[in-house]
């Protein structure tokens, strides 16, 4: 299955979702063995965000999705570095203290802290100079607004924000794209439970990640590294930091408790990290 299919069933004698990263899913009610599924696609934070939902009636859910989506419009309006008006805009410029700053911003604020420390400053939120938690607060969102919904009373939850990818419940299945072979996978993940899948790399973006030591972009060749956590806050920080280290980010990887990792050389290599294997198939 390529990159931009819808959901699919994940086949034959099994219920699930195919995922592919990036995938714009389109909306609508889905038929699967007697449960409610259905999905929803919505624009917010300058990308698009792919929800799919299991074991409620879309009918009765309506206030929950809206919440959720309203979650992540809050979260644009706050973090949004092209935003004057956003409170980070504003933090940085010095018109308001900390403080008087939407509680949600210190929280992330203090992840990015601990990101940084734990990857020993390959991530940082303040390498241009100003604080721009760009690199953190997408899959933080992510997480929060697909917790809700399961929390609210989903059986299975997936949201797919940008290419970056949280589940809850299950089972699903996540294709990885490979950046080398453009709408091809490099490889599947396997989800029954909390699952987060993040990709960081040039290959759709261009390099918008920098070595935060030299400002430049990173000097090793990775086309790209992704992620597996049971948090999308926790593997959407690690991709950043493990992409922007290079060639050091394999040991780094490989010392994080629970998460494991792929990564795709610009020479078309790949390494992963032991544990990988338990989690996902590689397809090449």
């Amino acid at each position: 299955m390529s990159e931009g299919q819808p959901v699919t069933s994940a086949g034959p004698g099994s219920e699930g979702g195919f995922v592919t990263r990036g995938e714009p899913a389109s909306e609508g009610e889905l038929v699967t063995s007697g449960e409610p599924r259905w999905r929803h696609v919505v624009e917010a934070m300058g990308t698009v965000f792919s929800f799919d939902v299991r074991g409620v009636a879309r009918e009765s859910f309506g206030g929950q999705l809206a919440e959720a989506v309203a979650l992540l419009h809050r979260v644009d309006e706050v973090f949004s570095t092209y935003r004057p008006d956003s409170d980070v805009s504003r933090l940085a410029r010095g018109e308001v203290p900390l403080e008087r700053c939407a509680p949600e911003v210190r929280e992330v604020l203090e992840l990015c802290d601990e990101a940084e420390a734990e990857s020993g400053g390959w991530f940082t939120a303040r390498y241009c100079g100003a604080w721009d938690p760009t690199g953190l607060v997408k899959g933080w969102a992510v997480e929060r607004a697909a917790r809700l919904l399961r929390e609210r009373g989903a059986s299975s939850v997936c949201l797919n924000g940008g290419g970056d990818v949280q589940v809850f419940g299950g089972p699903w299945r996540i294709g990885v794209t490979d950046p080398l072979r453009p709408g091809n996978l490099i490889a599947v993940v396997a989800a029954d439970g909390p699952l987060a899948v993040a990709t960081s790399g040039p290959s759709e973006r261009g390099c918008h990640i920098l070595d935060p030591h030299t400002g430049a972009p990173p000097a090793a060749g990775l086309a790209s590294v992704t992620v597996v956590s049971t948090s999308l806050t926790a593997a959407d920080a690690s991709a950043t930091a493990a992409y922007a280290m290079g060639d050091r980010a394999r040991g780094w990887l490989e010392g994080r408790p629970s998460v494991e990792a792929l990564a795709v050389t610009v020479a078309g290599d790949t390494w992963r990290t032991s544990g990988f294997d338990a989690l996902g198939s590689l397809l090449r």
